[in-house]
């Protein structure tokens, strides 16, 4: 009803004006043209009307839609009303409407991204939650049964107290992921880009984790023997937790008996890639586009039994990016997995 008054209202208004001006122009061609010039005068009252009619009726057509724009303008915080024409809104309306469309879809696209963050931050507090609240309870109940006598028996408070300790660890193993990710997207944490022999890292690496392999009988090995090192640019000190978290990985899901490769190949020209590939359960599909994201495991109950924070492969994922370079993952169910990631050569 009120889009119909303002119509009314400015149909009225055009009427008024017409019928006044008419008025006005037939007593004053009445009284000096009609009684001497006959049929001629009707026809000079005829087109002065005409064109009167005309320009009053654009000119009322151009306010009334002028105001109207004027208004949305200062309704929109995007469009400046400064900017705001009044001929540019009656002569070119096309151009108007497709601002507004630009607008429209904007504004459609970033509320669809701040419902997207929002849903995630959702579904990360939850399961910061989730992990957190486990070990906590854990700790809290190995501590409440000593508190409540059981510390009194040596076998009981030793083993009591090496279970609240792994909770304890959890929980600081945790933390400090949390604290990097969080570092690495603030940009707090700068990369110390230098020169190093990626070949004598994996080593490094695959020393650090010997004995987690044998107690799986998993082998650690390159794919050929390397005659020469090989040298990339990059933080080494990050490059390293990138190469041990690949390295757990392919420990915790590979199976009995099987064996982790590293190799290194030249990906191109400026560029190494570095990969870590097993033969263990490997992933499905659908897991793939989800598997960096924070706390994503995708056996739930398993991954929990491995042990870790659920964030390796996120960190993972955050240095490759921090140092402008691309982490890969290819996959295939019941055969096994190869993470790789790009570094630069050293020059």
């Amino acid at each position: 009803m009120k889009k119909l008054k303002k119509t009314y209202n400015y149909a009225f208004i055009s009427a008024l004006y017409l019928t006044i001006l008419s008025v006005a122009i037939a007593v004053f061609s009445y009284l000096y043209f009609f009684q001497s010039l006959g049929l001629v005068s009707v026809i000079i009252f005829g087109i002065i009307l005409f064109v009167i009619s005309f320009f009053v009726i654009q000119y009322r057509a151009e306010h009334f839609i002028y105001q109207r724009v004027k208004k949305l303008y200062k309704d929109i915080s995007i469009l400046d009303v400064e900017d705001l024409k009044r001929d540019k809104v009656t002569t070119d309306i096309e151009s108007f409407t497709k601002t507004v469309q630009d607008y429209v879809e904007d504004k459609k696209e970033e509320i669809a991204n701040l419902t997207e963050r929002d849903s995630f931050r959702r579904d990360f507090l939850g399961n910061v939650a989730h992990e957190l609240k486990t070990p906590l309870f854990t700790v809290q109940g190995y501590i409440l049964t000593l508190i409540e006598g059981a510390a009194e028996d040596k076998v009981i408070r030793d083993k009591y107290l090496e279970r609240a300790n792994k909770g304890v660890e959890r929980l600081t193993s945790i933390v400090k992921d949390l604290d990097m990710i969080a570092k690495l997207e603030t940009d707090g944490m700068k990369m110390k880009i230098e020169p190093f022999n990626i070949l004598e890292l994996i080593q490094t690496v695959f020393d650090l984790f010997e004995m987690k392999a044998k107690k799986k009988n998993i082998k650690l090995v390159f794919d050929k023997l390397y005659e020469f090192p090989i040298f990339v640019k990059g933080d080494i000190e990050r490059i390293e937790q990138v190469l041990i978290n690949l390295v757990v990985n392919s420990i915790k899901y590979g199976k009995a008996g099987g064996v982790t490769t590293a190799s290194v190949e030249s990906y191109n020209e400026n560029k190494f890639v570095i990969k870590i590939r097993d033969n263990g359960e490997g992933i499905k599909q659908e897991h793939i586009p989800r598997l960096f994201e924070r706390f994503y495991r995708v056996d739930q109950s398993r991954s929990r039994e491995q042990g870790g924070s659920g964030l390796g492969l996120s960190i993972v994922k955050h240095i490759i990016e921090a140092h402008n370079e691309t982490i890969l993952l290819k996959s295939t169910f019941g055969e096994g997995s190869e993470f790789s990631f790009t570094l630069g050569k050293a020059t």
